[in-house]
């Protein structure tokens, strides 16, 4: 589990790149550990281009539901599992 710090009025999307290199390696049943996500799941709030850039840098596919253009239900499925864990 990855955890970054940040003063309470720091926009979440600003921690972004932080808390996806703070991520500590997977464990598979075989092989290398891989250090990051394939994916990431995300809201509205990081639809940004340098967002998406800073992921594919970093080998991982952004899941990012676009503002004005998709609905905010697609995405709800992915972010229910995370945000039932955050308690």
């Amino acid at each position: 589990m990855a955890v970054t710090l940040s003063g309470a009025n720091v926009p979440d999307g600003k921690m972004m790149e932080a808390t996806v290199d703070a991520v500590k390696p997977i464990k598979r049943p075989c092989g290398r550990p891989r250090k990051r996500p394939a994916k990431l799941h995300a809201d509205k709030a990081y639809d940004a281009a340098d967002k998406r850039h800073a992921l594919r840098q970093r080998g991982i596919t952004p899941r990012i539901a676009r503002r004005r253009i998709e609905s905010a239900e697609r995405l709800g499925c992915y972010r229910w599992v995370v945000e039932i864990t955050q308690s």
